[in-house]
């Protein structure tokens, strides 16, 4: 038992250095032109702020830098472990382009992220590419061993360096596949916090420090609030809605009902009127609180789940709407129930605003985060301010730290995207 234990453990490591090794390639393969193309367009823009073309180029520059930065977030809590805040300034809804520069720039979390571009293209790239490295070279030690030496080893004199042994026969070359399996020990071991390690380092430089958490906790008392503001509008609804709907319906049946047992004797004609009446009035009754349960939690969401509840939305407008639905399982309750009425919101938005003919919908989940995508065919025009039903959709995801974007040119189309972070299980 003890032997199947150790062989199960030892592939298990070694699945675990190859793929480390092979990630690790991946980001210093990958990654590097990405990470001087957006420094090297930062620093553009920059430079043309004196002449007033950068209050144009820099919002849109330091916003692909930030993407950029959240994939490496992801990356380095997928393949490494390590979780790396994400503590960014809100820039106002609606800010132009002035103020939107301005609050980028005066971001401490902004200088950060250009100091961990510098550091991305060295001592980054160095720190992905040692775990390839030192899990690959034995094998170049090994096939010098097996006869590759003479290919190097051409005339009396001549010397190949494997590290530091000097290889000028087979001797010398079995000397190079010793120091090629030590390496492979080492690597079989260590290889995956080499990785780790680079994912450290960008935590050091991405990360935020005191002054951030503090910005984080100003950030979560805010979407508190507005949670809790919500939650006590959303109560005064039900309240308001039982006591003008089914409340009035029940005590209009029970009136009648006292009626009846009055005439159900002297005029059973009457009395006949008045029990169909009282039938009606429990039928909306029924109906009207069966509304009530459904926007504060539809059946379909608990039972089948985000992507059918979402369907059952586009069925219900009244015009044509496509769904795409790619989810691997279900988020937790409370962000489904969240994302379930921020489409619906915007929905709502898209059929009582725009003039749209058409709507997409299209929901999935990737890299941690959960996306639903609105988008019709509109006149445009759509903002996220106060008194929207959209700034309303983002104080809802704000309490997830969920985030809300909103295009919507003149003349349209309005395409309204939001992304909750969130696992499936």
């Amino acid at each position: 038992m003890n032997t199947d234990v150790q062989r199960d453990d030892f592939r298990a490591r070694t699945r675990q250095a190859v793929l480390a090794a092979v990630q690790g390639l991946v980001l210093a393969l990958a990654m590097p032109p990405v990470t001087v193309l957006c420094f090297a367009f930062t620093v553009m823009s920059l430079e043309l702020l004196p002449l007033g073309l950068g209050l144009f180029l820099v919002p849109p520059v330091l916003g692909a830098v930030r993407r950029y930065a959240q994939v490496r977030r992801q990356l380095a809590a997928e393949w490494g472990g390590v979780v790396i805040p994400v503590v960014y300034r809100p820039v106002p809804p609606g800010a132009g382009p002035w103020t939107r520069t301005v609050t980028l720039l005066r971001d401490p979390q902004t200088w950060r992220d250009l100091l961990w571009l510098l550091t991305d293209m060295t001592a980054g790239t160095v720190t992905a590419l040692l775990p390839a490295v030192l899990l690959f070279f034995p094998v170049q030690g090994f096939l010098v061993a097996a006869g590759l030496w003479r290919a190097y080893v051409r005339e009396p004199g001549d010397i190949y360096w494997y590290a530091f042994v000097p290889v000028t026969g087979q001797a010398t070359a079995l000397l190079a596949a010793a120091l090629a399996a030590v390496l492979l020990v080492v690597a079989h071991r260590f290889t995956p916090r080499l990785l780790t390690a680079h994912f450290r380092l960008t935590r050091a430089v991405l990360g935020g420090g005191r002054g951030d958490l503090t910005e984080r906790v100003r950030v979560l008392t805010e979407t508190r609030r507005d949670a809790v503001d919500t939650s006590a509008a959303e109560l005064r609804r039900i309240e308001r809605d039982l006591h003008d709907g089914a409340q009035a319906r029940l005590v209009a049946m029970g009136m009648d009902l006292g009626t009846i047992e009055m005439l159900v004797e002297r005029d059973p004609a009457a009395a006949k009127k008045l029990i169909a009446q009282a039938r009606r009035n429990s039928a909306e009754a029924l109906e009207e609180l069966r509304d009530l349960v459904r926007g504060i939690h539809p059946p379909v969401l608990a039972e089948r789940g985000l992507g059918d509840a979402v369907r059952a939305l586009a069925l219900r407008l009244p015009l044509p709407a496509e769904v795409s639905v790619e989810l691997s399982g279900r988020a937790e309750a409370p962000v489904e129930s969240a994302a379930y009425f921020a489409v619906n919101e915007v929905l709502t938005n898209a059929v009582k605003h725009s003039g749209a003919d058409r709507v997409w919908i299209d929901v999935h989940h990737t890299d941690g985060r959960l996306r639903l995508t609105v988008t019709d065919d509109g006149r445009g025009g759509a903002v996220v301010g106060a008194g929207s039903g959209l700034a309303g959709v983002e104080r809802r995801l704000g309490t997830f730290d969920g985030v809300l974007a909103v295009s919507s040119p003149a003349g349209g189309p309005t395409m309204v995207t939001m992304e909750i972070p969130c696992v499936l299980s």
